[in-house]
């Protein structure tokens, strides 16, 4: 923030007289067009260059210029060049509390996280401010505790009496572990290949279903068989879940939803034993529905009839159809906006008129099979049957919608299948047995202008490719599907008929204990050095007197005949 000083500013003989701060204030053009503050009880004492000390009274000359950044209720300055002046600066603390919450509202969470290690009056500021809440839901979402607490009235708090800024961390530091050591487990109940897989992390759920007609449900802790649905009487190609519904899409062109059931810990009834009023299918597409998503008040569904429906989650009724010219693969929603992919194009919808705001036309070469969405919106990620990836940056001008191209990967040898991101990692599941465990913290910080730099580069060029992946998971040996992640785990499904996790629990468990026993060492270093400090100042104190006693000491001198005897 740039206060600037105006050209005429005028002080009362109150202001000047306070004593609570000082202004240095350099004219390097001494004849440029000022105002002259004139006080006649101002009195400055200085020393000249020579030593003199010398008392004026009468004018004090202040030349302000425009730019210049100050803040002042008293004014002290020299009047030559090389004087020296005391002055006293106010720092940002001084500033109400309410205007340093709008300043740190501005920094990102590492800079957030410096200044609350400043002083104990930012610590308070910068730790329990607002923004951390701002930083979790744009990456991963408020969790569905929070937003239920909302929901039923109970107000805008943590549940577990926890600070943003502590559920933050602890999630940041979760997403770290998928670099490290991980067991995996495989689930055994499909008869035919899983053509999609999706994780409720929030409830520690796991949904899968295929070839088979049947829609699996599957605890993530301990990889058990909850419940199964009965047969559905065709291919179900697409699984999506929140807390309140599950939905499944299947070839015949269906959209099979489960309600909620209050009195259940596992929240859904698939085997409709309880109440038949759970149940409900839609109809409306005319070809397989292969992609679902819900959020708070829609559904929506994508097919190979070339059409994307928006279906009303009170009403089940269809109320927006937006229509392609290829076949529909992938659709990802965000607030009034909805990303999809159809045959090698990718679009950008908004949902509210039903009109297509942008398309990036060839994507791919060939079919762009899968789709993800960063949690905020603002990017994109599409994997084709040419075995890349790619990112685009979704940029909202005053008149229209904009995918820029960011970054490109070829991590794998055949098409990819799927595609799921949580931040900062994007996982991909592939033709080739293999999953992409690829970290894009880099390119999702990077501002805007330099994304706008990369993407014309990128237009002139081709494509722009980016770092390596980080990480390759190998478990099959036949095409991989469908691919979620969550919490601390992946899931995978494939043609081999069974659903492989990843679980990286173990991996966080190590981190945490590694740095439980950094900070012992840490702990004992800083002792250590303390202790060394309190020696060395006795010892220099020892010293000192020593030396002092040898300059002291009286000389010895002996006559020139030697020794006399006594």
């Amino acid at each position: 923030m740039e206060f600037d000083c105006l050209q005429s500013t005028e002080f009362s003989q109150n202001l000047i007289k306070k004593s609570a701060i000082g202004i240095d204030i350099v004219d390097p053009n001494p004849k440029s067009n000022s105002k002259e503050i004139s006080n006649p009880d101002f009195v400055t004492n200085t020393k000249s260059e020579f030593g003199k000390g010398e008392n004026f009274k009468g004018k004090l000359k202040l030349k302000l210029k425009k730019g210049i950044k100050a803040s002042a209720t008293g004014l002290n300055q020299s009047s030559g060049s090389g004087d020296v002046v005391d002055v006293v600066r106010r720092s940002i603390t001084d500033l109400p509390p309410a205007l340093i919450s709008e300043i740190l509202n501005c920094l990102d969470p590492k800079d957030l996280g410096i200044v609350s290690c400043v002083s104990l009056i930012l610590r308070g500021l910068a730790s329990e401010h607002h923004a951390w809440k701002g930083f979790y839901d744009e990456r991963w979402g408020l969790p569905e505790a929070h937003v239920a607490a909302l929901e039923s009235g109970a107000g805008d708090r943590v549940t577990d009496d926890k600070s943003w800024k502590e559920i933050f961390v602890e999630r940041e530091f979760r997403s770290k572990t998928f670099m490290g050591r991980y067991s995996m487990d495989v689930l055994y109940g499909h008869t035919e290949a899983v053509r999609t897989v999706f994780l409720l992390a929030s409830a520690k759920l796991i949904f899968t279903s295929g070839y088979d007609t049947v829609v699996r449900m599957w605890n993530m802790e301990d990889g058990l068989s909850i419940a199964s649905c009965r047969p559905l009487g065709c291919t179900i190609r697409a699984v999506a879940a929140d807390r309140r519904l599950l939905v499944a899409g299947g070839t015949d062109g269906f959209i099979h939803c489960w309600r909620a059931a209050e009195d259940l810990p596992h929240l859904f009834d698939l085997k409709g034993s309880r109440n038949q009023n759970t149940e409900v299918r839609l109809w409306g597409h005319d070809g397989p529905v292969t992609s679902l998503a819900l959020d708070l008040t829609r559904i929506y569904s994508g097919s190979w009839d070339t059409t994307v429906r928006v279906w009303d989650r009170h009403s089940m009724k269809c109320t927006v159809v937006l229509r392609h010219s290829d076949w529909v693969w992938g659709l990802v929603p965000h607030d009034t906006t909805v990303v999809s992919t159809s045959g090698s194009d990718l679009y950008v919808w908004d949902t509210n008129s039903g009109t297509l705001e942008s398309i990036v036309p060839n994507a791919h070469v060939g079919n762009a099979y899968a789709l993800a969405r960063s949690h905020s919106g603002d990017f994109a990620f599409t994997g084709g049957e040419d075995g890349s990836i790619h990112m685009y940056e979704i940029v909202r001008d005053s008149y229209m919608i904009e995918a820029l191209h960011v970054a490109t990967w070829d991590p794998h040898s055949g098409p990819v299948h799927s595609l799921a991101f949580e931040f900062p990692w994007l996982v991909s599941a592939s033709s080739d047995g293999k999953l992409a465990l690829i970290d894009v913290r880099k390119l999702v910080q990077t501002s805007e202008r330099v994304l706008r730099k990369r993407a014309s580069k990128a237009n002139n060029s081709g494509k722009v490719n980016a770092e390596p992946p980080q990480r390759m998971l190998h478990g099959y040996k036949n095409n991989l599907y469908s691919v979620d992640i969550g919490a601390d785990r992946i899931v995978c499904g494939g043609e081999e008929g069974v659903v492989r996790i990843w679980n990286f629990t173990e991996a966080l468990e190590i981190e945490r204990r590694v740095r439980a026993s950094r900070g012992v060492r840490l702990e004992n270093r800083m002792r250590r050095r303390k202790l060394q400090t309190e020696l060395n100042s006795k010892g220099g104190r020892s010293d000192q007197c020593s030396v002092a006693a040898k300059k002291n000491s009286v000389p010895c001198i002996w006559p020139r005949g030697g020794k006399t005897k006594a």
